[in-house]
């Protein structure tokens, strides 16, 4: 598996935690990326030496040069794995439990982290998990990745999400019936408001049909009463 690289320059970590521990965090974190990034340069290096090697007829000579690639793209997602272990234990160590940090990491183990916490949540019976994604301020070009990458996620798990106050959040509502995108006032209670799943009761097929019923039913039952004190007072 490969993956972009990149530096912690990008800032997985938040701003106001940086200096003292946190400088060795992030030379940590670069150091791991650093390698799978040279690991991931020798592998390209030996596949074009392999194709060489086989368009000069040297068969044996291009496979020992393709299997020698392959152990180096096993020790880059090995790095690459380390880092996005490390990143993500220091991002979340003071987070509240119904909250993740996928700050520092790649989409696809954001999307698979994403994927064991939201396990893990609903087995615990969570009402919802708060993402934090970032804005894309220091990522190149400043295009958010994660985040889109998150609502994706939740579109194709049938999941409802909204974007939070704070547009580097999306709040997860595990819940919630639907899929897709809501507005934030359909899960007020995950920002600290009294719980309200809808602003309005909701009903099944069958029970708005039976309440239309009891309307219409007490609708001509009313007018049969008016009819007839009408009657009474106009003799």
């Amino acid at each position: 598996m490969s993956y972009q690289m990149r530096t912690l320059s990008a800032n997985p970590l938040a701003r106001e935690r940086r200096g003292g521990q946190h400088a060795a965090d992030e030379a940590e974190y670069d150091r791991l990326r650093g390698l799978a990034r040279s690991e991931q340069n020798r592998r390209h290096e030996l596949i074009g030496q392999s194709r060489e090697a086989y368009q000069n007829g040297d068969g044996a000579l291009a496979k020992e040069l393709s299997n020698e690639a392959k152990r180096h793209e096993a020790n880059a997602d090995n790095y690459n794995k380390q880092a996005a272990d490390y990143i993500f234990r220091v991002n979340n160590a003071n987070q509240e439990e119904d909250t993740i940090d996928l700050h520092g990491l790649f989409v696809e183990e954001a999307e698979e982290i994403l994927a064991t916490r939201i396990e893990a949540a609903r087995r615990q019976h969570a009402k919802g998990l708060h993402v934090i994604v970032g804005k894309g301020i220091h990522s190149e070009n400043h295009v958010q990745k994660i985040k889109p990458a998150v609502e994706r996620f939740c579109q194709d798990n049938n999941l409802v999400y909204s974007i939070e106050k704070n547009a580097g959040r999306i709040y997860i509502d595990l819940q919630a019936e639907g899929v897709g995108e809501v507005d934030p006032g359909q899960h007020n209670w995950a920002y600290n408001k009294p719980y309200q799943q809808h602003d309005q009761p909701q009903y099944t097929q069958n029970q708005q049909h039976q309440q239309e019923q009891q309307q219409d039913s007490a609708a001509g039952l009313l007018e049969l009463v008016f009819g007839i004190i009408k009657k009474i007072f106009c003799k």
